[in-house]
């Protein structure tokens, strides 16, 4: 055991302390290193990526494989679909799962118990097994090839999640505050969105980003719904353009996905604050 000072007074580290924090950063380096090699391979140039012996560094790096990314015709096209796509499922779901929050939380009506057990049930169905399905119903309404054949599916699935989840920052908010609002002359709509609304923001934020990480990383949805028009694919289709069966461009799938990842890492670091609250779920009385 460890002797450790903090704040002028000796502590003792115990050993199970120690273990933990060990197994936590063993953890993360397995996480992180897939992350570490894709960004490697990104800068490996073509030699050193084909190699047999394979090396987890690079003492030439090269931008070459960023270059055939960005020289790639359509994948600005690409970037602004898949941004397109992920902010309006994460402003649709945040509304629509706040509004239905509020109101399984604070109304009672009837089949709710039941309601709550749709939305519970709705999570445990594969995304798979409803592929198909999917692809009828946006051929019935006429949303193939299209972002819409995209961003409706990917709210349908976020909204049970981010429903259940909220309910429990709403519930936590006391009723007494909302009789105190409506004392002073608040009417429902001004408590929902002056009062309720930032205090469950936190919560927001939290189901916003699982939202956005599944509509932005999403291939399946893009692959079978976007059959003919290419205008309308998004960044993980970009994949394929550098992905052969004869002669794959690892360099290029790897400075693709690398791309791809920036976007996630921006939108996590504005929003990190907010999340660790929200997961925590920290809402005072």
């Amino acid at each position: 055991m460890n002797l450790v000072r903090a704040h002028g007074r000796p502590f003792v580290r115990r050993p199970w302390r120690l273990a933990a924090e060990a197994s936590a950063l063993l953890i993360a380096v397995v996480v992180a290193f897939p992350l570490y090699w894709m960004v490697l391979s990104a800068f490996k140039p073509a030699g050193e990526i084909e190699s047999t012996e394979p090396r987890p560094w690079t003492l030439s790096p090269s931008l070459e494989s960023f270059r055939r990314v960005f020289g790639q015709q359509d994948f600005g096209r690409y970037f602004v679909n898949s941004l397109v796509v992920a902010c309006a499922v994460v402003v649709v779901s945040a509304i629509v799962a706040f509004l239905a929050a509020t109101a399984v939380t604070r109304f009672r009506f009837r089949f709710r118990t039941t309601l709550l057990i749709m939305f519970l049930v709705a999570q445990m169905v594969p995304v798979e097994a409803l592929t198909i399905p999917l692809f009828f119903q946006m051929r019935d309404l006429g949303l193939l090839n299209s972002l819409g054949s995209l961003i409706l599916p990917h709210i349908a699935f976020s909204l049970p999640f981010a429903i259940w989840m909220l309910r429990g920052f709403v519930k936590a908010v006391p009723e007494a505050l909302e009789e105190a609002a409506y004392i002073d002359g608040a009417s429902r709509a001004r408590f929902l969105w002056q009062i309720l609304f930032p205090l469950v923001f936190p919560g927001l934020v939290a189901t916003s980003v699982f939202s956005f990480i599944s509509a932005w990383n999403d291939f399946l949805f893009a692959k079978s719904f976007i059959i003919s028009d290419t205008s309308q694919s998004t960044l993980p289709m970009a994949l394929l353009v550098f992905y052969k069966p004869d002669e794959p461009d690892w360099g290029g799938v790897m400075a693709a996905s690398t791309v791809m990842t920036i976007p996630v890492l921006v939108f996590f670091v504005l929003v990190q604050r907010r999340l660790v609250s929200g997961l925590g779920g920290a809402v005072k009385d």
